[in-house]
């Protein structure tokens, strides 16, 4: 694609990017193949190449957005499946996350909008305060219907009917190997997930120290800033990550890490995308080294023996969180670990496209999520699992708000199958599986 910045405009590092990005684009169209919007929407804008063609007009005459180029940027997911499909290498997540930042800086949206973004990038990243929004959601569940906005309807919606007890286990500490020690590494124990389901970081210390690692949670880290990152809130989401740098980086000076585990794909995207986030600043360099060393839990546990166990009565339909499968490009990992541990994996059909979680999108967008939720579902039920295996906090919330086929983050299952305790979702189930003991849930 030809592009027509100025040598002013490319002195500019995000400009420079986004010129090498857009240049890198040959209009051949395959990506509009594998995009969910576009095959809800149908409208050529609602595809990636649509929106480059709308970004670089914007970018290039350096104008104020308007309300068409805001609307099909806000429908984008993503979900990265355009990255995986594009014949030319075209990075279109740093180009649309340069888009949402400039957005953010130049456009005043109506009040409802900055209403809503204001409350999500302040209640989301902190666990006490969305522990309090979901308290406040459940008490305001039967009033649901007088809700005239149905992106509040779907606040609503998306709190569990159970808060979770909070864990002690996410408080910076350190837990010592079952055995020898043969990895020392830190748990990014993240925000929302420590509101929503306090059972997947309980269930990968255990599985982790079972199988030779100490695991130590960081005094310090947080947040990676995702959520805030992709609405543009750069200031926000920079400070959020810059503050886990920070605090592995000592780590890593101090006692050492062989790895940074992420158990939360949506988070591991983004924190091995540090290195280009922090590229120009003062961090570079402890950013590099802190993205070089994180590691989805699955691509750690892939190189650790987990024991192979007897084929289980259990069928596990698999996931694929787009975060995971195009974010950073892990597709077999998962599947090949519950294999091992004596599940039955299926996938659904069209396993490439999103369930329409990705973030904040369920909650900004529901009417086009809602669609694709139903979709997932669909083809996940198609399949007749007993349970359903994801990788990813939101993935499991949006496919479990719609679903009576319980769903657990992977890492339970493995927990499972290798001596810990039985899922909760699958305690009240009617699940086949006898013979995996249901142990006490001892760290």
């Amino acid at each position: 694609m030809q592009t027509e910045f100025t040598p002013e405009q490319l002195k500019d590092p995000a400009i420079k990017r986004s010129n090498e990005i857009l240049r890198s684009c040959v209009h051949c169209g395959f990506c509009t193949a594998t995009c969910p919007t576009y095959q809800v929407l149908g409208d050529e804008l609602d595809s990636p190449r649509g929106r480059i063609y709308l970004i670089k007009d914007m970018l290039e005459n350096a104008r104020v957005p308007d309300e068409k180029t805001v609307k099909h940027i806000d429908r984008c997911l993503s979900c990265l499946a355009c990255m995986t499909t594009c014949p030319s290498g075209v990075h279109y997540m740093h180009l649309v996350d340069h888009a949402r930042e400039y957005i953010e800086a130049n456009y005043k949206r109506p009040f409802g909008d900055r209403a809503l973004r204001w409350a999500l990038a302040r209640i989301l990243p902190y666990p006490r305060r969305f522990r309090l929004a979901l308290l406040g959601a459940k008490l305001a569940r039967p009033f649901r219907g007088l809700l005239p906005d149905a992106r509040l309807r779907a606040m609503l919606d998306m709190a569990p009917r159970h808060i979770p007890p909070v864990s002690r286990n996410d408080d910076p500490q350190s837990f010592a190997p079952k055995g020898p020690r043969l990895r020392r590494v830190a748990l990014m124990t993240g925000c929302a997930q420590k509101a929503l389901n306090t059972d997947i970081n309980d269930a990968t210390i255990r599985l982790l120290r079972r199988l030779g690692c100490e695991v130590v949670v960081v005094e310090g880290a947080g947040c990676c800033g995702a959520l805030t990152h992709h609405m543009g809130k750069t200031g926000e989401s920079h400070a959020s990550a810059a503050r886990n740098i920070r605090a592995w980086a000592r780590e890593m000076d101090g006692q050492g890490l062989d790895g940074i585990v992420i158990n939360t794909s949506g988070c591991g995207t983004t924190v091995k995308d540090y290195s280009h986030m922090f590229r120009d600043s003062d961090l570079a360099e402890d950013a590099r080294r802190v993205s070089q060393i994180a590691m989805d839990v699955s691509e750690l546990l892939v190189q650790l023996e987990l024991p192979e166990a007897a084929p289980r009565d259990m069928t596990v339909a698999y996931h694929a969180a787009c975060s995971l499968q195009h974010g950073q490009k892990i597709t077999a990992h998962p599947k090949t670990l519950l294999r091992r541990a004596g599940f039955d994996i299926v996938e659904p059909a069209d396993s490439h496209l999103c369930c329409g979680s990705a973030g904040t999108y369920n909650l900004m967008q529901p009417e086009i999520s809602g669609k694709l939720k139903q979709r997932k579902i669909r083809t996940l039920e198609a399949r007749n699992p007993d349970v359903i295996a994801a990788g990813n906090i939101g993935c499991m919330m949006q496919i479990g708000s719609g679903t009576a086929v319980p769903v657990v983050h992977t890492v339970e299952l493995l927990d499972w199958a290798t001596g810990g305790p039985k899922p909760p979702a699958l305690l009240h189930s009617h699940s086949r599986e006898t013979e995996i003991p249901n142990l006490r849930p001892s760290l």
